[in-house]
């Protein structure tokens, strides 16, 4: 068997997979080649897009960071003279370049990503896909499938950390003739991508996972609830729902057992707060996305009034494996009261920006710097941002943190979805809290007043601490206002949003102090706090600071010493990133 699949997940096609992938067919037709040419999902590595996978009788060859002027030499090299170009290979036998990478990992979420053709229900099944829901549907009972989730510990990967066991027999238990199943694809945290690349390189397993569970509480009727940004996701989900109708996994009667099941997808129009369950019922509903007070829980309660159960993306993906390998195997994974294994996003000032499936239980030190290959430019780690904006900031003292539900919370951070944000020595922790609660409050729905109101002054105090403006006061206020609204607001977003804020105050109130007693960015990030310098003895007089210098505020001769205007500065930092000769300080 010879094929050639290209990683065409949305990281792989910003990076220009389309070209290469079209020179690959251009030049596969040309030479007249025998060999399949095939689409894939993320592969995990995004710091090496774009990759393409050279399947050579049974041997496995890794390409990285292929252009579509490489995809043609490495035909003509590799494909037809049988000769792999080694120097661009990252994975094979023989090459283990990504070995630190890939070695620490578990796939189970993953396992399919960058193998399969998300496109093709026949490729899914040939790697044991839908034998799960045959499975469950032939053999078990709803009963059965509830006590094998609970027994494998299986917590839900939206943020919540609740059981999934304990949430599908609530939902089993409530008293209906119309139950839903939905999954909450509405991924929104910056800096996270876990959901849209499982939706864009393994969506069948999603909705095999929703079949399992729409079984085991008795729904009949299931929806995908996908933010409208991830067109590439979408598609993939609408393919695989027509493939599977197609098969009769969907529909009247699946596989002759007496069930049914539809399923169907709703846009979401980018609400931050429609990831609240609540919030997102209410958008099926054609409603505004705002939550409601619970009790009733949607278990109970939800859509249309209806019991409904919802999970998210991660969550239903662990479900197939687990019914196939069984509770035990699972939960051997992981630690005491965290099972399994979680998917992170890595990302921010980090070597190896990616995807990363690992089982819970390592430390943050072990997948920034094992897996993660450590910080950029070698720069000193500082922090890691997890959860998103309703996480909060983990200090590098803190490092040897074990990944758990119960560890993370009481760093008051939370796990949140699996987005990991590594920030380094030049990263300034009052504008990272600044950056998160400005997001927050710009998504707040409005409905609670503490929300509403609260976050803006938060902000506004936020705002005046880096502009030099700051009361040493202002501190204790932030606090105040942070624990006001968390024990006000109604949903999660509001209950979480001055997590950012209350961990930088907790692990780095001393950049709080310096912006306010000093008057300066420690990071040297806050414009209103910074001063461009030109360092004398290190200028040569070149030009290229004053060449780039938007504002023309940069002045000096040819060959002689440059000054900066600081009263026409704009604190860009293009002149200190221009510069070759290490001219410019920051001060």
């Amino acid at each position: 068997m010879r094929e050639i699949k290209v990683g065409l997940g949305t990281c792989g096609i910003s990076a220009g997979g389309n070209p290469v992938f079209q020179t690959l067919k251009d030049e596969i037709e040309k030479h007249k080649i025998t060999i399949d040419l095939k689409e894939t999902g993320c592969m995990g590595m995004c710091y090496e897009e774009v990759l393409v996978e050279v399947v050579d009788n049974g041997k496995s060859f890794l390409y990285s960071k292929m252009t579509s002027d490489k995809a043609k030499e490495m035909i003509s090299k590799h494909i037809i003279d049988g000769n792999p170009i080694e120097d661009w290979i990252v994975k094979s036998e023989k090459i283990t370049k990504e070995e630190s990478f890939l070695k620490t990992q578990k796939r189970i979420v993953l396992r399919n990503c960058g193998v399969i053709d998300p496109g093709s229900i026949d490729e899914y099944i040939e790697h044991d896909g839908y034998k799960a829901i045959e499975k469950v549907l032939k053999g078990y009972s709803q009963e059965d499938v509830i006590d094998i989730i609970k027994d494998s510990g299986l917590r839900g990967r939206g943020g919540g950390g609740f059981s999934t066991g304990m949430k599908w027999m609530f939902a089993n238990r409530a008293k209906s003739e119309k139950k839903f199943i939905i999954c909450n694809a509405d991924e929104g945290d910056p800096g996270a991508f876990m959901d849209r690349s499982v939706l864009e390189g393994d969506p069948h397993a999603i909705l095999e996972g929703m079949m399992i569970a729409a079984f085991a509480v008795g729904a009949d009727e299931g929806i995908l609830y996908v933010r409208a940004e991830y067109p590439k996701a979408i598609f993939r989900l609408k393919e695989a729902i027509e493939k599977c109708k197609q098969k009769g996994l969907l529909g009247k009667n699946i596989l002759n057992t007496g069930f049914n099941l539809e399923m169907r997808i709703k846009e979401g129009a980018g609400a931050f707060v429609c990831g609240e369950e609540t919030a997102l019922i209410a958008s099926i509903e054609g409603k505004r996305g705002m939550p409601k007070f619970r009790p009733p829980f949607p278990a109970n309660k939800g859509l249309w009034d209806e019991p409904t159960n919802i999970n998210n993306v991660e969550t239903f993906a662990n479900i197939p494996w687990i019914i196939l390998n069984g509770a035990k195997a699972y939960n051997s994974l992981g630690t005491e009261k965290s099972k399994g294994t979680k998917v992170f996003a890595l990302a921010g000032k980090i070597k190896k920006s990616g995807l990363a499936e690992v089982p819970m239980g390592m430390t943050i030190k072990e997948i920034v710097f094992d897996i993660g290959g450590g910080i950029k430019d070698d720069k000193e780690f500082k922090a890691v941002q997890m959860g998103g904006p309703s996480g909060g900031c983990i200090p590098a003292s803190m490092s040897d943190l074990k990944i758990d539900y119960d560890e993370i919370n009481k760093t008051g951070a939370i796990m949140g979805s699996g987005g990991m944000v590594v920030l380094d020595e030049t990263t300034c922790m009052v504008d990272v809290a600044k950056f998160f609660l400005t997001f927050t409050q710009n998504e707040s729905c409005g409905k609670c007043t503490f929300c509403r109101i609260g976050t803006k002054r938060m902000l506004e105090i936020l705002t005046r601490i880096t502009e030099g403006k700051g009361k040493i006061e202002d501190i204790d206020l932030l606090i105040d206002l942070s624990n006001k609204i968390k024990d006000s607001s109604l949903c999660g977003l509001g209950q979480t949003a001055p997590n950012p804020v209350l961990t930088t105050i907790k692990y780095f109130r001393e950049e709080y102090e310096a912006h306010i007693i000093d008057k300066k960015c420690p990071a040297k990030k806050c414009p209103a706090l910074i001063t461009y310098k030109v360092v004398e003895d290190k200028c040569i007089g070149c030009t290229l600071c004053a060449r780039n210098c938007p504002t023309n505020t940069i002045d000096g001769n040819k060959k002689e010493v440059h000054f900066i205007n600081q009263e026409g500065c704009i604190k860009c930092s293009l002149c200190f990133s221009s510069c070759k000769f290490d001219a410019i300080e920051i001060i």
